[in-house]
């Protein structure tokens, strides 16, 4: 294992620790015991900035299941080292904030397990070069994000957005699987980097529209594009430190990286382009002009990370397309740059905000707009840092956020330069969408600083407010003083960071020696669409009162929510009438739907594979196998029609002692003791218990013919029979008898075959044999100790179970 992997798996081994520490950890909060964790993590990938800058890209594998091509390897590039670094920065700063955010009566244990195992669960997947690895990876980052999201469990809303979470992310998810093997039939490999190097065998082949579909569908899903957004917002139900990780810089991240990556296989198709940059101008738009009408702070913050999504979405189709037509180059590689620089500034200034709302909420008791107002004299520091990051996520100077604002501005009014084939006659809606979106990005950016802080200082918070504690203060204040940074010297990044990223995506070993600047001259569009942008959003901002009736024209019926909310309600309806409809207690009829389902499978496999059966090589049947099975048969029939019980108990001791003399005539004198002792003891506990069997009138019963059950009584036989002619006829390999009687003695110094098989050669299958054994022994153990104390006639308490018996 290398340190590569030990990075990947601390998080987890250390939520392993956090466990068994539970119990001696009380008199300190178990954050402290986890910011090391994540605080290592980052300062080992950052010292791997400089290798990754000479381009020495680190790779290594880990065999896990290599019969099918599962294997642990890591792949480490500029792309993933980006975002390694804000898995784990974020990450610690996550940690630092919990502890001043959540008290000792909240179950911190849990919290942290559950955040340790979510880092792991990212860093595999961005640092992961096996797609099946990756696809294990991802869908653990969906079910750590269910059990954070429904942390607080007790409350309906948080248990409602996890479950609509994990159904919407994991169902993308699962489709995404199939993507992924449909590349492996194409390439035979599951090594992303192995695909990259055979793009030309994947544009050749019919299964690559279906892989780019089902992949693109696993991304969106996470990255909460439109329509599958609809996850995020009720997300926020969690505690506000997940809000600031999972929903803001990390998971719903995930998504942007799956398209970055896959970005040099599939940048050859137009679908791949126009899916991405539609999906991502159309989720911009729609995202920031939702976010506008909401009253809940979170919710706000959950629209326009929806909105910043889109955008760096958009920014990476525009990229793709420049690689599928090998338009200007400037432009495309201008548009990466900028999605890699606003993947970045987006970490930083929306986490800040997400912990800023989540002081203000922790420090009043409410996060609700139509309750806030005035808090600058009162939360000097918290209003000061939301100022900066809100200004940054709005695209003003001289913040971060306005420099990669104005490189995706550039790109988008640029882009009616590029071939568009048959979208060219619309492309002028492209930066239409783009200067919408940011419009209304700049209103909801100025109400969330101006409401809560500006003007007439309310009295109507469930708590007074005050500034929070410094330890809720030095997290946010950190990614504030690098929003600045970013935004004053943003060349300490291009070079390190985002040049080595952009080259990741763009699939190229050139140096692109980006310089990012903050004046480009007076004859700069998006200089004067910045403008615009400004004094359109300041006006629409003053005349609000206006023109917000017009959100009363989306009436629920017609929202993605209330379809969502219907489809459970009606999926729920149709699985219990079909579970009323087959599950109703007849065991028959389970029994009917197993075997009829094993039978039509097996003779449709027959039948498409042509197997063929041979039984010109079988054994000769004798005359005393005959008699016996004769027998076993005319046994069988009588059971069923005998009214004596004591003949039916005669007629089944003679069937089992007759398979014990099969198995002698065939030479296996071990299986026939078996079966002799066990048919022995059989009979023998039957007698034992004769007299306690019900009256003999109870035993009465008439046979008649269920057609039905005829059939498929005889197409199980009829199969089995097929299946065991067909297996011998048709050997793959050579059989392991001979291996068995060549080395029964010299490997395993045992005399009798069967026993050596038993317990050598097959000794984990004994094993397990054994352990199953123990299972429904200690079960039929505990169902004998349960002691159920029955409501008696005038008592007032219900049925329970005696617990001290157990």
């Amino acid at each position: 294992m290398t340190l590569i992997h030990l990075a990947i798996l601390l998080p987890i081994i250390a939520a392993v620790i956090v466990g068994l520490s539970k119990k001696y950890s009380k008199r300190i909060h178990t954050g402290w015991l986890v910011l090391p964790v994540p605080l290592l993590i980052v300062i080992y990938f950052l010292t791997l900035i400089p290798d990754v800058n000479r381009h020495d890209v680190l790779y290594h594998s880990m065999n896990v299941m290599p019969n099918i091509g599962l294997n642990f390897d890591v792949y480490v590039d500029g792309l993933g080292l980006l975002f390694a670094i804000l898995i784990s920065g974020i990450g610690a700063l996550v940690v630092l904030y919990s502890i001043g955010y959540l008290s000792h009566r909240e179950d911190l244990t849990s919290f942290y397990i559950y955040l340790l195992i979510f880092m792991t669960a990212m860093l595999g997947v961005v640092l992961n070069d096996n797609v099946l690895g990756l696809y294990l990876f991802w869908e653990l980052t969906s079910i750590s994000s269910f059990l954070l999201i429904a942390f607080w469990y007790n409350r309906e809303r948080s248990l409602y957005g996890a479950t609509k979470s994990m159904l919407i992310t994991m169902g993308g998810g699962f489709l995404m699987l199939g993507g992924f093997l449909s590349l492996y039939l194409i390439t035979g490999s599951f090594s992303i980097r192995e695909m990259i190097a055979q793009v030309d065998l994947i544009q050749a082949s019919e299964l690559a529209p279906i892989a780019i579909v089902l992949i693109l569908l696993g991304a969106f899903t996470k990255s909460a594009q439109f329509p599958f957004y609809i996850w995020l917002p009720d997300a926020m139900e969690a505690p506000t430190p997940v809000s600031a990780y999972l929903h803001s810089a990390t998971m719903v991240k995930a998504g942007l990286y799956l398209v970055a990556r896959f970005t040099p296989i599939f940048a050859f198709s137009e679908l791949w382009v126009w899916l991405i940059l539609l999906t991502g101008l159309i989720t911009l738009a729609w995202a920031s002009f939702n976010a506008v009408k909401q009253d809940d702070l979170k919710a706000m913050l959950a629209f326009s990370t929806v909105s910043q999504l889109g955008l760096i979405m958009s920014l990476l189709g525009l990229g793709a397309l420049g690689v599928h037509t090998g338009a200007a180059e400037e432009l495309f590689t201008v548009a990466i740059v900028a999605a890699v620089f606003h993947l970045i500034n987006h970490a930083t200034f929306k986490g800040a905000l997400f912990m800023l709302v989540g002081i203000i909420d922790h420090e009043s008791g409410t996060r609700s707009l139509k309750r806030l107002g005035g808090l600058m004299t009162i939360m000097p520091i918290t209003g000061t840092m939301t100022a900066i990051t809100a200004a940054s996520m709005a695209g003003l100077p001289p913040f971060n956020g306005f420099l990669s604002k104005e490189m995706f501005l550039e790109v988008m009014v640029n882009i009616r330069h590029a071939d568009f084939s048959f979208l060219s006659d619309v492309s002028i809606l492209f930066p239409i969408l783009a200067v919408f979106g940011s419009i209304f990005t700049f209103i909801y950016s100025v109400i969330l600083f101006k409401e809560v802080f500006l003007g007439k200082e309310t009295e109507d918070t469930p708590k007074t407010p005050h500034e929070a504690p410094w330890l809720m203060l030095a997290s946010p204040l950190i990614l504030s003083l690098l929003v600045i940074v970013f935004g004053l010297f943003p060349n300490i990044l291009s070079q390190t960071i985002i040049d080595p990223a952009a080259m990741g995506i763009l699939g190229t070993t050139t140096a692109l020696d980006t310089q990012i600047y903050h004046w480009h001259g007076f004859d700069s569009p998006a200089l004067w669409l910045t403008v615009f942008i400004i004094v359109s959003g300041t006006l629409l901002y003053m005349t609000r009162h206006h023109w917000m009736f017009i959100y009363e024209y989306h009436k629920e019926h017609f929202t993605l929510n209330y379809l969502y909310d219907r489809g459970l309600v009606y999926s729920r309806i149709s699985s219990k009438q079909l579970n009323d409809k087959f599950v109703n207690g007849n065991v028959s009829h389970y029994l009917a739907y197993v075997l009829g389902f094993f039978v039509i499978v097996s003779i449709y496999t027959f039948i498409v594979n042509g197997m063929a059966i041979d039984i010109r090589t079988a054994s000769p049947i004798t005359l005393q196998e005959m008699i016996v099975v004769t027998i076993i048969l005319i046994a069988l029939a009588g059971i069923l029609v005998v009214k004596s019980r004591m003949v039916a108990l005669i007629l089944l001791g003679s069937i089992g002692f007759s398979m014990a003399l099969l198995f002698v005539m065939f030479r296996s004198a071990d299986l026939g003791l078996t079966q002799l002792a066990i048919e022995t003891v059989t009979t023998t506990i039957f007698l034992l218990v004769f007299s306690k069997l019900p009256d003999k009138e109870s035993y009465k019963y008439s046979v008649k013919l269920n057609i039905p059950h005829l059939i498929i009584s005889v197409g199980v036989a009829l199969t089995a029979i097929i299946i065991g002619y067909s297996a011998y006829s048709n050997r793959l390999f050579d059989p392991i008898s001979q291996f068995h009687i060549d080395n029964v003695y010299d490997l395993a110094a045992g005399g009798n075959m069967v026993n050596v098989i038993l317990v050598d050669f097959r000794g984990f299958d004994t094993l397990f044999e054994t352990l199953v054994f123990a299972i429904a022994g200690l079960g039929v153990y505990s169902m004998m100790r349960l002691r159920l104390n029955t409501k008696k006639e005038g008592d007032d308490h219900e049925e329970h179970i005696d617990e001290s018996r157990l």
